[in-house]
């Protein structure tokens, strides 16, 4: 296993290392030794994830032995309760590593990855209950209703009792070793069932010993769960992976909407307990539970909903925006403040325990709506002062009713508290002596809006080049169609059958060039509907439809809004790209949408990805619309600590946050180094210098602009057909084993668990030995 001397630390990595992965590892490295923040970007396929883990975790070793072994543990369950606390400190004050990323399914990836490196430090990845509890009953159960469940059980001395509990602490004395081979959430519920105790505190007390711990996100974002971890904050180090959406998840982690119909739910719940309580009273005598406290609870929610329907909104499309501190206002006027928050959260816990011990939830469903009332004052009342609240906006607007509701003449609004500051959650980090941060993905540019959004330093930047060559890639800016109408999907063009029809024909040639999968990203919906509507109905008497075209050559299918149906669709792509009657399949998506995250589309599954326009967020969209405000008064008066950073416009903003999403779609292909793929922008705008300067840095250089169709349609068909002849080579592993950097490495969900081929095949009518030409 080679060594690299970077930084001054021996880093042992599983093979020889390319430039890039020397380079992202110096980084990592360089990060750490200064105690600065980082911000790295490093395609899809460049083994990031391994690169990270080997550079961190070598740094890690050079300032003291990985705390593996059976001491620490022992020291865990061998003296008081305060030996268990500072259990990390008498490790020798070594920092911790925290390593997360957005699922679970990624984490257990990166696990894997684990296991390919030479190093073997303490470790535990951390899930919830719902994902670790092996309990017959508590595990059917969802959200509060299974956490007070559990700990109900835990209590010692009670009739019913989970038998699981209590054989933690004589398991991990037992098996001290725990942890020191990587292990993921499967492993730990495997020991529970085999040996009986219960993983979800099996993990909860490794963690405090350990040299890396895996887990969400959403462990650190959320305020309570980080309450939960018992770690040494101080001089740890945090890393956060795929890390391109994360500014967006910190902002909605600490933002709210609370809608008419959730308000009723919960009103209802609260007059469910004021008679469960009575009724135990007049049956059993149980004074356990007070009626009144839920009345009360009952009056305050009514109050709040004739408050928020009394709201005075002008308009419908502005709705009513006030100031953050507003909301204390608001709620005043009900009595709800800091001193009574906390005695109704409590009254709401309260109520969420009655209504789960009369099992009156559906242990299938989302639990008690009552919680997320208690989690909205929990948000807003989190400090004793209000200062957090400048980063607010309160805006009311109408919702969407149905036609009875209508006939009714019921309304309803939904009162919504937006956070537009997401630096709110990183830079407690950084008042708990967080040492470094490390914020990582394959698609990170541009990299500007990520420090001035987060308003955090980050003095060490990477936006890597990736392994492939310059023959495994065509990325080119199609400005014109094939009968030379031009090619922009803004709000004054995207609606005009020329700009359909145009569109339609290029992505009919595109699906007769492209062997195999092809995936067609539109900037929304609402388009996406238009066009394929369009190229449905639209033909001449004597020629077959546009859509007619494009299945003669690949059999289409459209991403689906709805979620549950997701699935579905990916199996449909899948088999559809199996049947040789036709050259493959083509996936017509959304930028933002499923498609576009996380997915991998290697080899013939994505050999081509075409982005039909910039996926700007509509800019009347209230959010969309406060944000930009927001943006553009921090700018005109930016506040004492964030003079020293360059802030955002609310322009800037706006056009980054299109490009992101446009980086994120393209990176679904060429997923790893001997992956091939084209990158086709239909859009005149992506012509422009600023608009290529936001794409990933790695794609720029190979970005051609084309002033005719037919040269588009000739350079793809060359490239296609040179793609039949590539014979990739084989990685030189000094272990003599064969591994490969990807697909492993990444941390994407595969669309399919099957070996690829890495030679292409060209099936059917899609020879590219044919001569060359348009498809009108």
């Amino acid at each position: 296993m080679p060594t690299y001397k970077l930084g001054g630390i021996d880093v042992d990595f599983p093979f020889e290392a390319y430039d890039c992965q020397l380079v992202y590892m110096e980084k990592v490295i360089e990060a750490l030794q200064k105690r600065c923040n980082a911000l790295l970007e490093s395609p899809t396929g460049t083994g990031k994830t391994l690169c990270l883990l080997c550079a961190t975790l070598a740094w890690r070793k050079s300032l003291g032995g990985f705390s593996t072994g059976s001491s620490q543990i022992k020291s865990l369950f061998s003296g008081s309760q305060s030996d268990v606390g500072s259990s990390q400190s008498q490790a020798g004050n070594l920092p911790t590593i925290v390593y997360t990323s957005r699922t679970h399914s990624q984490l257990r990836q990166v696990v894997q990855e684990l296991r390919r490196s030479n190093y073997r430090p303490k470790m535990v990845v951390l899930g919830s209950r719902e994902q670790l509890c092996i309990h017959d009953e508590v595990s059917l159960l969802h959200g509060k209703a299974q956490t007070n469940a559990c700990r109900a059980l835990c209590r010692k001395r009670q009739k019913r009792h989970c038998t699981h509990f209590p054989r933690v602490a004589e398991y991990m004395k037992n098996n001290p070793h725990i942890g020191d081979e990587p292990l993921d959430i499967e492993d730990l519920v495997n020991i529970g069932r085999r040996f009986g105790p219960c993983p979800y505190y099996v993990s909860r007390e490794l963690h405090k010993v350990v040299d890396i711990l895996f887990a969400p996100y959403n462990y650190l974002i959320d305020h309570d769960y980080r309450r939960s971890l018992n770690l040494e904050w101080h001089n740890s180090v945090l890393i956060f992976d795929e890390a391109h959406n994360l500014e967006g998840i910190c902002a909605d982690a600490a933002s709210f909407d609370l809608s008419s119909g959730l308000l009723t739910a919960c009103i209802s719940e609260a007059k469910n307990c004021v008679d469960l309580a009575v009724a135990r009273r007049e049956e059993s005598n149980d004074k356990s539970r007070n009626p009144d406290n839920f009345a009360i609870l009952r009056a305050l929610l009514l109050k709040l909903q004739k408050r928020i329907a009394e709201v005075p909104i002008e308009s419908k499309e502005l709705g009513f925006t006030k100031p953050g501190p507003y909301i204390y206002e608001l709620l005043a006027d009900l009595n709800i403040t800091h001193e009574t928050a906390s005695k109704l959260i409590d009254i709401i816990e309260e109520a969420a325990m009655l209504l789960e011990e009369d099992k009156q939830q559906d242990t299938k469903g989302s639990g008690c709506r009552l919680e997320s009332i208690g989690n909205i004052l929990k948000s807003i009342f989190r400090d004793k002062g209000n200062n957090h609240a400048d980063y607010y906006r309160v805006h009311v607007q109408e919702a969407e009713v149905n036609a009875t509701d209508i006939f009714r003449g019921k309304t309803s609004r939904i009162l919504s508290w937006w956070c537009f500051n997401p630096g709110i959650a990183m830079q407690e980090f950084s008042k708990m002596g967080v040492a470094s941060i490390v914020l990582t993905s394959g698609t990170l540019s541009p990299l500007d809006s990520f420090a001035q959004e987060l308003k955090l330093d980050f003095p060490v930047r990477l936006e890597n080049p990736h392994v492939i060559s310059s023959d495994q890639i065509w990325a080119g800016v199609v400005p014109l169609g094939p009968s030379g109408r031009s090619f922009n999907s803004s709000y004054r063009n995207r609606d005009s059958p020329e700009y359909k029809q145009e569109l339609g024909n290029a992505i009919v040639n595109f699906a007769r060039i492209v062997p195999d999968g092809l995936l067609v990203f539109f900037p929304s919906y609402y388009l996406l509907d238009q066009c394929i509507s369009y190229w449905k109905n639209m033909g001449n008497a004597n020629s077959s439809t546009i859509w007619e075209r494009m299945c003669k050559f690949k059999k289409p299918v459209i991403e689906p809004r709805q979620s549950s149906l997701f699935p579905l669709a990916i199996e449909d792509y899948m088999s559809k790209l199996k049947d040789t009657s036709t050259s493959g399949a083509v996936f017509f998506a959304v930028c933002r949408g499923k498609v576009s995250e996380g997915l991998d589309f290697a080899d013939h599954a994505g050999r081509a990805v075409v982005i039909t326009g910039m996926p700007f967020a509509t800019r009347t969209d209230p959010k969309v619309r406060l944000k930009r405000e927001y943006l553009d008064l921090q700018t005109q008066s930016p506040r004492e600590g964030c003079k020293m950073l360059k802030l955002l416009t609310g322009e800037e903003w706006y056009n980054q946050q299109a490009s992101r999403a446009v980086n994120q779609a393209v990176g679904r292909v060429i997923r790893h180094r001997h992956d091939y793929g084209a990158i086709i922008f239909c859009d005149e705008r992506f012509a422009h210098p600023n608009r290529q300067s936001q794409i990933s840095l790695w794609i720029q250089p190979h970005i051609k602009c084309y002033t005719k169709f037919g040269d588009v349609v000739f350079t793809l068909t060359r490239f296609f057909r040179d793609g039949g002849s590539r014979s990739p080579t084989k990685l030189k592993f000094a272990d003599h084993e064969k591994k490969d950097l990807s697909p492993s490495s990444t941390k994407s969900v595969p669309v399919e668990d099957i070996k690829q081929s890495s030679s292409v095949y060209i099936n059917g009518p899609n020879s590219l030995q044919r001569q060359i030409v348009f498809s009108f």
